[in-house]
C-alpha cells in the first residue's frame, strides 16, 4: 500500500503537503520558521488535530533553532511566545496546545542546560511526537477491530485519515488495516462541506489505497443508513471533553443524531492527547468560524448573493448520549465516559499492543 506523507521534517525546515491542491496536485511546499508553519496550519495546507500538532512541535523547533540566544532564560522566553502565536492558529484542536505545551515544558525542565543542548532536546521532542502519531494511529485501529467484523459497510466524515495524521489516521485506521487483512470493509465517504474534505481527501486516499469507497454529499446520510446500508459509524475528533461530548468537523453531530435514529453504532476515534478532561462537557469547547467565502464561493466563483450573511462554524459538538465509544491507543471508552475516559487517560500506553 502506497503510502502519501503529508509532511517530511528535514532538520532546517519541514516540507508540509499543501492539501487544498488535493485531488488535483501533490505539491509540497517548504516551510523555514515558525511563521512559516503558523501559516500552513491556518491555511489549511495541513489539517487534522494530530497533524496539526505534530507540525506545531516542529514549528517550535524551527522558531528557535536557528536564533542567537545568550541565556538559556531568553530560549524560554521566545519558546513560550512562539507557542502562544501558534496556538492562535486553529483554537479548537487539543493535540496544537498540547504540542506546544509538551515543547514549553521541555524547556523548562531543562534550563541549567547550554541553550544548543536544549534546542537539540527540542528537535528530539518533536521527532518523537511524531513517531508516537504513528504507533498511536495503529494502536487506535487495532482496538477499532475489536468491535467491527469483516464486510462491514462503514461511515465516515471529514477527513480523520492518513492525511490528519502521519500515517493510518484515526477513524481511517481500521481500515487500512482491514484492508492489509482482506476485512473487505465497504465504505461511505461524507464529501464534509463546506471545505470538501471528504471529496477531496478522504475518498481520494482511501480509493488510492484500494479500498472500496462510495463518496455521497452530506444530506444523503440519512437515506442511505434508512435503507440499512450502514453498520457503523466511525468519526474522528478534534478534542473531548470529560462527559464524552466530542467536538469534530460541522457536520458530525447531524449523523450522532441520525445514527442514534436508526440504531447504528457511532464510534469516535480519539488519541488521548486529543482528550480535554478539564473540560467537563462539549460546552466549553471553543468553535473556531471559518471565512464567509468557504460558503459564498466555489473555486473563486461567487455562487450566493452579494452582503448575504453567512455562519461558518469549522467545527459541531457531537453529545455523549449520541455515542457507542471512543476508541483510542489505550483501549475504548464505553460509557459512562465520564470515569471510563479517565481512567484511559491515566493509564499507561503499552507500546506495540492494541
Amino acid at each position: 500500500m502506497e503510502v502519501l506523507l503529508p509532511l517530511r521534517f528535514k532538520g532546517e525546515s519541514v516540507l508540509v503537503l499543501d492539501q487544498r491542491l488535493l485531488p488535483r496536485e501533490e505539491k509540497y511546499v517548504e516551510r523555514y520558521d515558525l511563521e512559516g508553519i503558523y501559516e500552513s496550519i491556518r491555511s489549511m495546507e495541513l489539517r487534522g488535530a494530530p497533524l496539526i500538532g505534530i507540525a506545531a512541535a516542529y514549528g517550535m523547533v524551527l522558531g528557535v533553532q536557528n536564533q542567537s540566544f545568550t541565556h538559556p532564560i531568553d530560549l524560554l522566553e521566545a519558546v513560550r511566545k512562539n507557542a502562544e502565536r501558534l496556538n492562535r492558529a486553529r483554537p479548537t484542536a487539543k493535540n496544537l496546545f498540547w504540542a506546544t505545551d509538551r515543547l514549553v515544558r521541555l524547556v523548562e525542565r531543562n534550563i541549567d542546560l547550554p541553550v544548543e543542548e536544549i534546542i537539540y532536546r527540542m528537535r528530539a521532542e518533536a521527532i518523537k511526537i511524531n513517531e508516537e502519531d504513528v504507533e498511536i494511529c495503529r494502536n487506535i485501529g487495532e482496538n477499532f477491530l475489536k468491535v467491527l467484523r469483516p464486510g462491514m459497510r462503514l461511515l465516515t466524515h471529514c477527513n480523520a485519515g492518513a492525511l490528519a495524521t502521519y500515517r493510518y489516521g484515526t477513524a481511517t485506521a481500521p481500515m487500512y488495516l482491514g484492508q492489509e487483512r482482506g476485512w473487505n470493509f465497504q465504505v461511505f465517504v461524507d464529501e464534509t462541506r463546506p471545505y470538501n474534505q471528504g471529496a477531496r481527501l478522504t475518498a481520494y486516499e482511501l480509493h488510492r489505497a484500494g479500498i472500496d469507497a462510495t463518496l455521497i454529499c452530506d444530506n444523503m446520510a440519512a437515506m442511505v443508513m434508512s435503507k440499512g446500508w450502514v453498520d457503523a459509524v466511525l468519526v474522528g475528533s478534534d478534542r473531548v471533553a470529560a462527559n464524552g461530548d466530542a467536538a469534530n468537523k460541522i457536520g458530525t453531530l447531524n449523523l450522532s443524531i441520525l445514527a442514534r435514529h436508526f440504531g447504528i453504532p457511532f464510534y469516535v476515534a480519539t488519541p488521548t492527547p486529543t482528550l480535554d478532561l478539564d473540560l467537563p462537557d462539549g460546552s466549553r469547547i471553543p468553535i473556531e468560524e471559518r471565512d464567509s467565502e468557504e460558503i459564498t464561493h466555489f473555486q473563486g466563483i461567487r455562487v450566493a448573493p452579494e452582503g448575504i450573511k453567512v455562519f461558518n462554524p469549522a467545527f459541531d459538538v457531537s453529545p455523549h448520549e449520541n455515542i457507542t465509544g471512543i476508541v483510542t491507543e489505550k483501549g475504548i471508552a464505553f460509557p459512562p465516559f465520564q470515569s471510563s475516559l479517565k481512567a484511559l487517560a491515566e493509564a499507561p500506553f503499552l507500546t506495540g499492543k492494541g
